[in-house]
C-alpha cells in the first residue's frame, strides 16, 4: 500500500483519450514547449489549447496522437 506522500509512477504512454498538459506531452513531444505553444497559437500546426484556468492549459489527447503521428502535415480540423 503507497504511503500519503509516496508518488505514484507516472504511465510509459500518453492516454488515448482525456486531456493532459504539456508535462505529461513532454516525453513524447519532439519539440521544446515554447515551439509548441507558438505553433498551437498559430491556430493550425499543433493542437488547440484549452484553457482551464490563467494558469492551467490542456491539450486534446486524441488531438495529440494525431498530431504525433504526423507533426509535420498535421492540421486542425474544423
Amino acid at each position: 500500500m503507497p504511503k500519503h506522500n509516496q508518488k505514484l509512477p507516472t504511465p510509459a504512454i500518453l492516454p488515448a483519450m482525456g486531456k493532459s498538459r504539456f508535462k505529461d506531452l513532454a516525453p513524447f513531444c519532439p519539440i521544446s514547449r515554447e515551439k509548441f505553444r507558438q505553433l498551437s497559437l498559430e491556430g493550425r500546426r499543433a493542437p488547440q489549447p484549452e484553457r482551464l484556468g490563467i494558469r492551467c492549459t490542456y491539450y486534446d489527447n486524441a488531438e495529440l496522437h494525431r498530431w504525433l503521428a504526423d507533426p509535420i502535415n498535421y492540421r486542425v480540423e474544423g
